[in-house]
């Protein structure tokens, strides 16, 4: 009997799981009021991909994140590319990255916590210097879907935001991910309140182990495959792979007819 249940509770899970996929964009969801309660319950981001170079589904819908001023995918009618980068510390490989797109001309968006700025500020400058956009991933890279309040909320965004200008001497853009994507519907709306977008992504492979680093074959086997019209791509500055392969990464998708834009694009920040 304990043996049948086991089976059953296994079986079950996926089920649940496609389901609360499914209802994130729901059309309830998409009707509620503005003035209604927000709900606190937290997600992880995550993506499923349908075919190769066809926009992933995401557990919420564009519709639904653009209400908040969020964004996972841009525009899916044009073959262009938004490079993100997700910088927790320094190791050594941001330069190259920043050799590559300085090589390309092409516009990318660091979002960097405290002891990226703290520990490396002659790289945040040079991002900066460089026509860059440096976004905010909060200063303590904590699990923002457990903070509910909006005091303790803007703390981590004002925190790392004040810290840029000591450094830089320039207002932070207006542009938040989510540590570790990890998010829920009152933070998107805490984030719109405050002023800023919110950005998921639409591409990502495992890339942020620094002792288990894949290879460059490894990683063109997720990215050029995956790659797909509007998307956001987010890329590890930690990562030794992404440092050797930038620069042809970037040609391989340039010769596939993609251009590469800011984030600027996706819509007007609230602020800037």
């Amino acid at each position: 009997m304990r043996k049948r249940l086991q089976i059953f509770c296994l079986l079950l899970l996926p089920c649940l799981t496609l389901m609360g996929i499914l209802g994130r964009g729901s059309p309830a969801a998409l009707s509620a009021s503005s003035d209604a309660a927000i709900p606190a319950s937290a997600d992880n981001w995550g993506l499923s991909f349908p075919a190769e170079h066809e926009t992933p589904i995401g557990n919420a819908t564009a519709d639904f994140l653009t209400q908040y001023n969020a964004w996972y995918v841009g525009d899916t009618s044009q073959k262009v590319i938004y490079l993100t980068f997700d910088c927790g510390y320094e190791n050594g490989n941001t330069g190259a990255i920043l050799d590559a797109l300085k090589k390309h001309s092409a516009p990318a968006a660091f979002f960097v916590v405290g002891h990226m700025i703290e520990s490396a500020p002659d790289i945040v400058r040079r991002m900066a210097a460089e026509g860059h956009i440096v976004g905010n991933h909060t200063y303590h890279h904590p699990d923002m879907s457990a903070i509910s309040d909006k005091a303790s909320f803007q703390k981590e965004l004002d925190s790392l935001a004040a810290l840029y200008q000591e450094i830089t001497g320039q207002e932070l853009s207006h542009f938040y991910r989510p540590p570790q994507g990890k998010y829920s519907e009152q933070n998107l709306k805490l984030a719109q309140e405050l002023g800023y977008q919110t950005v998921f992504w639409s591409l990502a492979y495992v890339d942020w182990y620094a002792d288990n680093q894949p290879t460059a074959e490894q990683a063109y086997a997720k990215l050029l495959p995956r790659i797909h019209n509007g998307a956001i791509v987010l890329l590890h500055s930690t990562s030794s792979t992404n440092a050797a392969i930038l620069d042809d990464l970037l040609s391989k998708w340039e010769d596939m007819g993609y251009r590469f834009a800011p984030l600027t694009e996706l819509s007007a920040p609230a602020k800037s």
